[in-house]
């Protein structure tokens, strides 16, 4: 059934309204912020820690979803053949990440992957230096290896839908027709799921480009990414708040061209039909 016109704007307002209060209005004063100093954003890009800052980002938000995208695509894949039951079950496993903060998610790296973690040890006894091995977590890899805790499960929650409703019988039908594993996965399934690999990808791009908590735990500001140049600008040590606006402004703008690309990409692929 459509609904008319006013019960349509009275259901919509609620959400927009929040989204006035909450999007628009602190934009609307980060804005103001960054403009009430004329040289901020010619200050901020002019900047040489905020162009490695920018660098940083964009090599973590690349790399470490298409990362994450790989694995969860696998991880999707186990779950389609589980029975109904154990997928329930795995599921709920999967999804208990996207439940802990940032900061709780890094010190478990931490305890695990440490200089003096459970499997750091662990493979200290099979040969390997516990030093060489417990730095890796505070590189910039070993960030991107922490962030995919939390970018799998949202990987998995895209894919699992478009896995399930895919007909398994073309598999098949290739198969017998003489083609291989991969062939079959590269030629018939890929190109069908690849809007919701798309929209995964650019899902975790934005969150990793836009994550500080775990960054901040793991390596506080060693490393050189936008939102850790901010939270330096804004912490107790910084005074320069409207080049802090204008950073913030930069890496929302970010966020919401990689979401929009993701949209657009679906978007045109479902009216392609």
């Amino acid at each position: 059934m459509q609904l008319s016109r006013p019960r349509f704007a009275l259901f919509t307002l609620p959400a927009l309204a929040l989204f006035c209060v909450f999007f628009v209005l602190p934009v609307a004063l980060i804005l103001g912020e960054a403009l009430s100093d004329h040289s901020a954003f010619s200050r901020v890009f002019s900047d040489p820690l905020f162009q490695r800052g920018l660098w940083g980002t964009l090599v973590l938000g690349t790399f470490t979803p298409l990362f994450s995208v790989i694995v969860g695509f696998c991880v999707t894949m186990g779950l389609n053949r589980m029975r109904p039951g154990a997928r329930t079950a795995t599921l709920f496993a999967i999804s208990l990440p996207l439940t802990f903060s940032g900061l709780i998610v890094a010190y478990g790296f931490i305890l695990g992957f440490g200089r003096a973690g459970f499997v750091t040890m662990l493979l200290a006894r099979l040969g390997f230096d516990p030093a060489q091995v417990g730095a890796l977590i505070y590189t910039p890899a070993g960030l991107g290896f922490a962030y995919s805790y939390y970018l799998i499960p949202r990987v998995v929650m895209i894919l699992l839908p478009a896995i399930r409703n895919f007909d398994a019988v073309q598999l098949s039908v290739a198969r017998s027709l003489g083609a291989g594993r991969l062939r079959t996965l590269a030629g018939i399934m890929l190109p069908q799921i690849f809007p919701s690999l798309i929209a995964s990808y650019c899902l975790t791009a934005a969150v990793a480009m836009g994550a500080y908590g775990t960054a901040l735990a793991l390596v506080g500001t060693q490393l050189n990414i936008l939102p850790l140049l901010l939270y330096s600008k804004v912490s107790e040590a910084g005074s320069d708040l409207p080049a802090a606006a204008a950073i913030s402004l930069v890496l929302m703008a970010l966020c919401c061209i990689v979401i929009a690309l993701g949209e657009w990409f679906v978007s045109s692929r479902e009216s392609r039909g």
